[in-house]
């Protein structure tokens, strides 16, 4: 299926505009001394700017988007005033010829800003919450007995084991035994534990724990 293709007047004229504004800068850049491609290379330069420009402030405004488009668009508008025949093209200023010549330097660094500048930061809207209307509260009633679980039986503890003595070192333990069996050798009757106690000279708790494992009376 093929499309019509239709002229839009105002594409038209952008495309004039362009074409005039095109040839005013070369005409002025070949004026200023800059001859062959290089006065074609200068309305180029303009216009990149000023469509990088626009194109940044479509993006998002800020201050240096505004100032190279305000430069770019002077440097166009005033190419198309210099050459309607206010100025001298065979006798062009110096002024003029150095601000041709030093073109090239300042579009560089606009372009440079333009394109490597960060993008605006755009705040962070977070959508606000829908007002739901609260659901109702519904009262539930319980027409059943709930069942009690049974009390768990508490089984009693342990008995604790009685309290021992202090504990009685090996090496005293079979000191004690050596004299009870001294004891015995010598008289033929066992030891008692008030005996042992005079004979050991050590506190009466050790005393009688070291009796009670040596199971004497």
């Amino acid at each position: 299926m093929t499309r019509s293709i239709r002229p839009d007047a105002v594409l038209i004229q952008a495309v004039i505009a362009g074409a005039l504004s095109f040839a005013h800068l070369h005409d002025l850049a070949a004026a200023a001394g800059q001859s062959g491609w290089k006065a074609w290379a200068y309305p180029v330069s303009v216009d990149l700017l000023l469509v990088a420009a626009w194109r940044r402030l479509r993006a998002g405004r800020d201050g240096s988007s505004w100032t190279w488009f305000a430069i770019a668009l002077a440097a166009s508008l005033g190419a198309n005033i210099a050459t309607a025949g206010l100025l001298d093209l065979d006798h062009v200023p110096a002024w003029l010829r150095i601000l041709v010549a030093g073109w090239p330097a300042l579009a560089f660094l606009g372009g440079t800003l333009l394109v490597h500048a960060p993008a605006p930061a755009t705040p962070d809207v977070s959508p606000e919450p829908d007002d739901e209307p609260a659901a109702p509260e519904v009262e539930m009633h319980r027409t059943d007995t709930p069942e009690t679980a049974p009390a768990a039986e508490l089984t009693p503890a342990p008995p604790q084991p009685p309290a021992t003595g202090p504990a009685v070192p090996p090496a005293l333990l079979d000191h004690a035994r050596s004299i009870a069996d001294a004891h015995r050798n010598t008289t033929g009757q066992p030891i008692t534990a008030d005996a042992l106690t005079a004979r050991l000279g050590l506190p009466a708790p050790t005393c009688q724990a070291i009796a009670a494992q040596l199971q004497l009376t």
